[in-house]
């Protein structure tokens, strides 16, 4: 006896296909697509640059920069990245935009490193230099002594210091980290 209710008669014809993607799924397929590519827009030409997007969606990504933001233009061209970034495999894109967008914040902490590097060597002088050269032998000491000197001069009569940017610039060029 079969029941009305029955499983059966209800089985859509896509109910046992698993490629099957629904509106709604091709929506959210859509909205990440284009999230991603806005994300893409958002960086510099440099950044865009080292990854390596195919051409059509670097030329669509390039031309979205000339476009003026907030207009309606703008908003069709997104959907346009979107519509093209829909044809890619987005792990490869997010991979490299995370590396891009990650190497941008290692070299900023860099930085800062050698920032509070400077810092120290000016405050504490000898003692610090020590510290350093024990740590990379490879710097010269009395070329430190030197600009440290100076740059304390230097500080002593007014707030820029000309010896402290080149104690800077030389620590960062002779410590690889």
């Amino acid at each position: 006896m079969k029941i009305v209710g029955d499983s059966e008669h209800f089985q859509q014809p896509y109910d046992n296909d698993d490629e099957y993607v629904s509106r709604t799924g091709f929506k959210k397929e859509s909205e990440e697509a284009q999230a991603l590519g806005m994300r893409l827009v958002a960086l510099s030409k440099s950044q865009l640059d080292k990854m390596e997007l195919d051409e059509f969606l670097y030329d669509a990504i390039l031309k979205s920069k000339v476009i003026k933001q907030k207009t309606e233009a703008y908003r069709r061209h997104l959907q346009y990245i979107g519509k093209l970034m829909r044809g890619f495999d987005h792990e490869p894109i997010e991979a490299a935009l995370d590396k891009v967008l990650n190497k941008n914040n290692n070299e900023a902490a860099q930085l800062q490193i050698f920032e509070k590097m400077r810092e120290r060597l000016l405050a504490n002088g000898d003692t610090e230099i020590q510290a350093l050269l024990d740590e990379n032998p490879q710097l010269d000491r009395q070329k430190l002594r030197q600009l440290i000197r100076q740059a304390n001069k230097e500080l002593a009569k007014g707030p820029e210091s000309k010896s402290a940017k080149e104690l800077f610039k030389y620590l960062r060029s002779e410590i690889t980290g």
